[in-house]
Formats: C-alpha cells, sequence, structure tokens
C-alpha cells in the first residue's frame, strides 16, 4: 500500500467542507458527517476499552470489531458502498450468545459500573447507541443499507452484556439499581 496520507493538512475542508470517499464536498455538519463522527468516536472508546487487561477472547472481539467499525464507517463515507453484511450481524450474535450464556438471568436493572474495564464497556454502550440513533436518522434521509444499524444495535446488546461479563472476571458482581434508593 503506498502512502496515503502523506501531508495530514490540505486547507481543503478551511471553508466548512469536507470531502466523501466518492469525492463528493458536504458541509462538515451534514447528516452523513455527523454519524461518520459518532462511528468514530465509538471506535476510539473501544479503544479505550481495548487498554484494559482483558480476556483474551473479549480483547480479540473488539479488536476485530474495530476493524469492522473502520469498514462501517467506510460505508458511510462512501453513498451507495456496502460493507457491513448479514454475516458480520450473526457473528456478533454468536459473541453475544456465547458470553451471555454463563451470566446468571438479571431480575433488576443494573448500574454502569464494578470495575473500570465494565465502565468502560458501559460507557461504549451508550455511544453505540448514539451511532445507531445517528444512522437511523441518516437513513430516513438518504438511502443507506440495513447492515450498519443492525450491526450497532447488536453491538451495543454485546457491550451490555460484556460489561456483566468484565465485572464478573474482576471478582465482582453486577451493579444492581435500587428503586427509590434516595427517597
Amino acid at each position: 500500500m503506498g502512502h496515503r496520507l502523506s501531508k495530514i493538512y490540505t486547507r481543503t475542508g478551511d471553508a466548512g467542507t469536507t470531502g466523501l470517499g466518492d469525492g463528493k464536498r458536504v458541509a462538515k455538519n451534514s447528516l452523513r458527517i455527523d454519524t461518520l463522527g459518532e462511528v468514530d468516536e465509538l471506535n476510539a472508546v473501544v479503544g479505550l476499552l481495548l487498554c484494559e487487561d482483558l480476556p483474551d477472547d473479549v480483547q480479540a472481539l473488539l479488536t476485530d470489531v474495530q476493524h469492522d467499525l473502520f469498514d462501517l464507517g467506510g460505508e458511510i463515507c462512501i453513498p451507495g458502498m456496502s460493507m457491513i453484511s448479514q454475516k458480520h450481524v450473526d457473528k456478533l450474535e454468536t459473541e453475544l450468545d456465547r458470553l451471555n450464556e454463563p451470566l446468571e438471568p438479571l431480575k433488576d436493572f443494573i448500574l454502569p459500573g464494578g470495575s473500570r474495564a465494565a465502565a468502560l464497556a458501559h460507557l461504549a454502550r451508550t455511544v453505540c447507541r448514539r451511532a445507531e440513533r445517528a444512522i437511523v436518522a441518516l437513513g430516513q434521509e438518504e438511502a443507506i443499507n440495513d447492515g450498519p444499524r443492525q450491526y450497532l444495535n447488536r453491538f451495543s446488546d454485546l457491550l451490555f452484556v460484556l460489561g456483566r461479563v468484565l465485572n464478573r472476571a474482576a471478582g465482582r458482581g453486577d451493579v444492581l439499581w435500587q428503586k427509590g434508593k434516595n427517597a
């Protein structure tokens, strides 16, 4: 692969526009660019979670997800491009089932917290939900594929379960919500 970014600043965005992958220029505050930014932020938060001491299988899973999120961003960046397929969604569902199977069924809502890694998984979950909402909004304005929306929906579910898994790995249980605790 040749040098793709030989010069970091180009000045082409100084007027408030940016280029899409197909060469079209759009406003930096367009819905497509906003959605792309949400996915980029999600990838950065996943990267932060990956800085924690994680079980090897979780480390590998999240690394794969980071690559998928970059592809998902590419799909958003290039209108008409399709990179995230049902195969990607199915993989997340398989991992979700695998990680959730040994956990006790939930009887109460849980609070984000416990271990630092679990709290970061919950932070990533909230950012993922925001990225999903941005994709839904984009899909109401422009034609986009179903794959990215479905992928983010499954990934947010996986992050919820991952928070529970990481608390368990740290020797902690779920942090349970107590209705009316401070009433």
